[in-house]
């Protein structure tokens, strides 16, 4: 038999269990491919069963090797994957400050390769490339 303080703890745990697991599924759900498995840490409580009151699900955040596209595309769905709880932690908030920056890095480099495509484009056309005078950038200023 359960006392009504013991009632009182499951009632407790059961609530935590379910916020602690819809959380974690939020990161699977949304992280796709991307997301592995949760996992749980677990406490027994007074009626003997075991209730989870954290966890964590492992998220792939690192860069798409020589593919800013696909990098930029892959930390959009991280960054939507950390904060897709109601009430994302300080971890999952910084995961998706991590793929924040991730994701400004690979538009940069997206941004530096276009601009070399551009200019060996115009070089092939025989079109000068370097900045004109009057242009935002001029060299002898």
């Amino acid at each position: 038999s359960v006392s009504p303080e013991e009632q009182e703890v499951i009632a407790e745990l059961k609530a935590r269990d379910r916020e602690v697991r819809r959380h974690e599924a939020a990161h699977a759900r949304t992280g796709g491919e991307f997301a592995g498995t949760p996992h749980y840490e677990f406490t027994r409580g007074p009626d003997g069963r075991a209730y989870a009151v954290g966890g964590t699900t492992p998220i792939d955040v690192n860069p798409v090797a020589g593919n800013p596209e696909a990098t930029i595309q892959k930390m959009q769905t991280v960054k939507r994957a950390a904060l897709a709880p109601a009430e994302p932690s300080a971890q999952d908030r910084a995961v998706a400050a991590s793929a924040e920056a991730e994701e400004a890095k690979a538009r940069n480099e997206l941004r530096q390769q276009n601009a070399a495509q551009a200019g060996a484009e115009a070089g092939r056309a025989g079109i000068a490339s370097r900045p004109r005078a009057g242009s935002l950038v001029n060299l002898f200023a």
